[in-house]
């Protein structure tokens, strides 16, 4: 590992990584912040989790001068709780440098936004709709950009934010430095890249390092029928301090909240359809604690970095090997343990075998746990509870109540009633949920492609290098991507 004060980082930069506990830097941190400082333009293909928004943050807080009072760096991302996690980092890396940040996005009233932009920030972090409305509108002025990241663009792509995202490129100053980073590299985002970018350098993280070793794999066989009462039998047995628990769809997120409060977990589901003050209440409630079992669908909990998560329950399989390994990247963070579940149908096994050869990982087969089981597993977390208050040593004042029990009941009847009391018996309430029908079979073939322009799987791209723009491109827009997702993450 290298060491964050051998990469070129100014002493004010270094100060704030300090404090912020960070010493040794992952591997796309390694490669792409020396490049970044000597303003080279960089494109790095890298999942969430990786610390790339400290690999293209650092670079760029420490090229700030923060007493001129204009934006000098740009950050663009898909979704409002990304822009937020980017913005909230940003401003911890630029703490030593006074770095003022600010983050824009769709749901936010844009009158208080014009009010913010009036104070001048250095950086500015937004999602593409609010970015282009607030330069249409004239109160973003980008003229002074030297830095321009684009965060997740694949992500952007698939959203149909690809036209949008020229146009702010457009609106920044051709002597700038671009970044761009993304999970994949189909066809559009190269032509992007062929017309914005200089020689741009790859970097890329292979996917035996995004696959964090510490994050413990298994898959459970289970028909549909049956998922969601296994689900909650591993909730009992292995207690998670947080879980988020992952569905294919909106529909799903809602049902599976609702049925998970109604055995009486503390549970809430966020997806693209909630207004942005309900999902960052729900957010903010995950982290503190009042709420254990997040219910997210991909696009909701992309770039969510929070810390304790345990556990990640892929309730649905995920459509292709990158999504798992997003899914499973927001547990086992921080150098921590973690544990991932995926229920699979038996007919989409073959989905499973794809995921494994793309991570280079063999998930572990677990058997779907019984009712004896789960009550079991709640039994010994009252007795983990028992002794450690125990062990506290701070019983004094409840010996006499104890002893007059004794004097009434044996003390395996005490023990007993108060395994019973403090026990969380498996609860079997009915609960509904709308049958998903399970992924289609799907032919066992090679690993995903990065390079694959629709996405499919095929052979591996290049490690690193500088970029080679393909043969007769026309640099034409691409414009089969619909745009009538978007409106909702502006």
């Amino acid at each position: 590992m290298t060491k964050f004060q051998d990469l070129g980082i100014s002493a004010e930069t270094m100060k704030s990584l300090k404090r912020m506990g960070f010493e040794e830097s992952t591997p796309i941190q390694a490669e792409t912040i020396p490049l970044s400082l000597e303003n080279k333009d960089l494109i790095g293909q890298a999942q969430t989790g990786t610390g790339k928004t400290a690999a293209f943050g650092i670079p760029m807080i420490d090229k700030i001068d923060y007493e001129k009072n204009v934006i000098q760096g740009i950050v663009v991302a898909p979704t409002r709780e990304l822009a937020i996690q980017v913005s909230e980092e940003l401003y911890k890396i630029g703490f030593g440098k006074k770095t003022r940040v600010l983050s824009i996005y769709g749901g936010q009233d844009i009158n208080r936004q014009i009010r913010a932009l009036k104070n001048n920030p250095h950086i500015i972090v937004g999602t593409p709709g609010r970015l282009l409305d607030h330069i249409n509108r004239k109160t973003l002025r980008l003229d002074h950009v030297h830095t321009a990241i684009l965060d997740e663009a694949d992500e952007m792509l698939n959203m149909g934010f690809i036209d949008d995202i020229e146009s702010i490129l457009a609106s920044i100053p051709k002597e700038r430095q671009t970044l761009l980073f993304s999970a994949t590299m189909p066809a559009p985002i190269q032509r992007m890249a062929e017309r914005f970018m200089r020689d741009p350098q790859v970097i890329r993280v292979k996917t035996k390092e995004v696959t964090v070793p510490l994050i413990e794999q298994f898959y459970v066989e289970v028909q549909e029928k049956s998922k969601f009462d296994v689900l909650t039998r591993f909730l009992d047995i292995q207690s998670p301090e947080l879980s988020i628990v992952f569905g294919r769809t909106k529909r799903r997120v809602d049902e599976l909240s609702e049925a998970l409060t109604l055995r009486g977990y503390m549970a809430e589901g966020i997806h693209g359809d909630l207004s942005q003050a309900k999902r960052m209440s729900v957010l903010r409630k995950f982290k503190e604690g009042s709420i254990d079992v997040l219910v997210a669908t991909d696009v909701a909990a992309r770039g969510l970095d929070i810390s304790g998560v345990t556990h990640v329950y892929n309730f649905d399989i995920p459509q292709d090997p990158e999504s798992y390994v997003h899914r499973i990247g927001r547990t086992g963070r921080a150098g921590k343990e973690g544990v991932a579940m995926t229920f699979i149908n038996p007919r989409e096994k073959s989905y499973l075998k794809i995921v494994e050869k793309t991570t280079k990982r063999k998930m572990e087969r677990m058997e779907a746990p019984t009712l004896d089981e789960a009550l079991e597993g709640q039994q010994k977390v009252v007795v983990e509870r028992i002794e450690q208050t125990i062990e506290s040593n701070q019983l004094q004042f409840y010996k006499q109540t104890a002893e007059d029990l004794l004097q009434k009941h044996d003390s395996s009847t005490v023990v007993q009633a108060l395994l019973k009391m403090m026990t969380k018996e498996p609860d079997t309430t009915p609960v509904k949920l709308t049958e998903e029908k399970p992924m289609p079979a799907k032919r066992d073939r090679k690993p995903y492609d990065r390079n694959n322009s629709r996405g499919g799987y095929g052979q591996k791209g290049r490690s690193k290098g500088t970029y080679k723009p393909r043969q007769n491109q026309t640099g034409k827009r691409n414009h089969s991507s619909s745009k009538s997702n978007s409106s909702s993450f502006r």
